[in-house]
């Protein structure tokens, strides 16, 4: 299913935080944005979910409005991976997982055995059916994740929406939530600070910089020694992933290579 924005802008306490982006995702795409601190990332993936409404422009989800949906509709298309979530949870897993099938539920209705084996179905596809019965807060960073990735699938989503699903992880939880994400062939939009694993696991990139995109490609094209100074005030030497192929940056401060060359 595809996923659309057009021209929209967000404002946040009367201050403009997203302006005119345009972005469009093909079925079964895996797309990255990316972008400093503060450029607008996770301001414009809670306008894609609904949770906030656009001053202009639209999102459409499979060509329908997502803010002529409701809610319950909205989250029926689109699941959501926030970064981590409190860890006071007082749940065990199977029931956060659980919490994924309410779209599909009237307000009074009970688990039924196709709800019962689309959770168990989720667990398995992560490879958490031996954490079902822990309670969330003994989970580690990775183990979290994963299960807020199965609850999410619990919904049986169309398109993937993902807030830094790396953020605290060490390397082994970040590759092993980026393999998994990238395994379930869903149309994904998904925001990561770690240009390498952008660069490494997404079709294409939208470059954001207060709030407007000032670049999209593939990877190749949009992770540009002159584009990463100009965004992101470092300066980066560009190679070859000797594995994948995929562009690979080491970047350097601009005051230290000042200081190299005085």
């Amino acid at each position: 299913m595809q996923l659309t924005t057009q021209a929209v802008a967000v404002d946040i306490v009367g201050q403009r935080i997203v302006e005119d982006v345009s972005l469009h995702i093909e079925n079964g795409e895996m797309v990255g944005l990316i972008g400093p601190n503060g450029s607008g990332k996770s301001t414009l993936l809670r306008t894609v979910y609904r949770l906030l409404r656009p001053v202009a422009g639209y999102v459409r989800v499979g060509g329908d409005d997502v803010w002529q949906m409701s809610a319950r509709e909205s989250a029926q298309r689109t699941g959501v991976v926030v970064q981590e979530a409190p860890s006071d949870f007082e749940f065990t897993v199977r029931e956060i997982v659980e919490m994924g099938r309410t779209p599909h539920k009237g307000r009074f209705s009970h688990d039924t055995r196709d709800d019962m084996a689309i959770v168990e179905q989720a667990l398995q596809r992560v490879q958490m059916n031996a954490f079902a019965n822990r309670q969330y807060h003994t989970l580690s960073g990775g183990e979290k994740q994963r299960m807020l990735v199965a609850r999410a699938l619990a919904q049986q989503p169309k398109v993937l929406v993902l807030d830094e699903p790396t953020n605290h992880l060490d390397i082994h939880y970040q590759l092993e939530i980026l393999d998994l994400v990238r395994a379930l062939g869903l149309t994904t939009l998904v925001t990561l600070h770690d240009l390498n694993l952008a660069a490494a696991y997404c079709q294409r990139l939208y470059l954001l910089k207060q709030g407007h995109i000032v670049a999209a490609g593939p990877p190749e094209a949009v992770l540009t020694p002159a584009l990463i100074r100009e965004v992101f005030n470092v300066d980066a030497v560009v190679g070859q992933h000797p594995i994948t192929g995929a562009p690979h940056l080491s970047f350097v401060a601009l005051d230290t290579v000042a200081l190299e060359t005085r």
